[in-house]
């Protein structure tokens, strides 16, 4: 029995724990999955220092019995079911560098945590999984990492020198270059009237009280936009997919929360700024499709012939 030959269309996402990609991107993979692309998706850490939202499970804190990283596993598993994503990766392998926790707090001297990984290290992780699957777009965060997470801003550097090392011989596998690189982001037009929604439903809201746009990674003025991907017809896989990040999520109909309890809008466009390659749509205009403008023959020969490398 032969592999089934390598997609012409290659995706690679790059977060910093458990649930990220669903909230950020899942009606992007969903889409991508659905049309025939291969999506992979790289996970930095199992997201053993967030908190828990269900009572029942409470126990699997870190301040408990810090088992939570491993329940996170399934849930993301579950989560990549409801999006048709069957390629996920973590970093290094399961548990190699342990979430970080927010910026300032002690776990983020703990041994392992993936804020202290050395850079070109983790780096080298990710470029093996880049000459393996030879994507033509790779998706992470800012500079800032959205909003400044620690793991996320390390996942960015990752991911950036990674594309950088992949394109050098050596480290196994040829040398691959990525030719287009997004970034998350969100407008502000778009959560101000996702907001607008959830405070017009008033006392029927379905969470204690509305989140502010500092309680949203990576909010810009709607002109720094370059991309958007109308996923909306994915919109119950992405709500679906992260109702399985239940530890960490709340959904109610179109609206979620975390475990602050503060509400947002759950948006099946998601949006991007390209940051490496060149734009396939016109001059001024937004693109719709990630894949626009790329060689999508490029690297399938190579692809072919490469291993799984984590």
């Amino acid at each position: 029995m032969t592999d089934a030959p390598p997609a012409a269309r290659r995706l690679l996402l790059v977060h910093a724990h458990p649930d990220d990609e669903s909230i950020g991107n899942g009606a992007t993979m969903a889409k991508y999955a659905a049309e025939g692309a291969h999506v992979t998706l790289v996970t930095c850490t199992l997201g053993e220092e967030g908190e828990v939202i269900p009572p029942g499970l409470a126990h699997l804190a870190a301040d408990r019995d810090d088992t939570l990283g491993q329940h996170r596993i399934g849930e993301l598993a579950d989560a990549m079911k409801q999006l048709g994503v069957t390629d996920h990766r973590f970093l290094g392998g399961p548990g190699r560098y342990r979430d970080s926790g927010m910026m300032g707090v002690p776990s983020n001297e703990r041994p392992g945590a993936f804020w202290q990984a050395d850079l070109d290290e983790a780096a080298e992780h990710l470029a093996a999984v880049v000459r393996e699957v030879r994507p033509q777009v790779l998706v992470t965060y800012d500079t800032n990492g959205g909003y400044g997470h620690p793991d996320h801003i390390q996942a960015h550097r990752v991911a950036m020198r990674g594309a950088e090392l992949a394109q050098r011989p050596g480290g196994g596998g040829e040398p691959h270059a990525v030719e287009k690189i997004y970034w998350n982001c969100m407008p502000h037009s778009v959560l101000q009237e996702g907001f607008d929604r959830l405070r017009a439903a008033g006392e029927e809201g379905p969470f204690g009280a509305v989140a502010s746009a500092d309680d949203v990674p990576g909010v810009v003025p709607d002109d720094e936009v370059t991309a958007e991907i109308d996923g909306s017809s994915y919109a119950a896989r992405k709500s679906a997919a992260m109702a399985a990040h239940a530890t960490q999520i709340a959904v109610d109909g179109p609206f979620f929360a975390l475990s602050n309890d503060l509400g947002q809008p759950l948006i099946g466009h998601e949006y991007y700024r390209l940051v490496h390659g060149t734009s396939g749509a016109a001059d001024g205009a937004r693109e719709t499709d990630l894949f626009a403008g790329v060689d999508e023959g490029a690297g399938v020969d190579e692809a072919a012939g490469s291993g799984r490398g984590e």
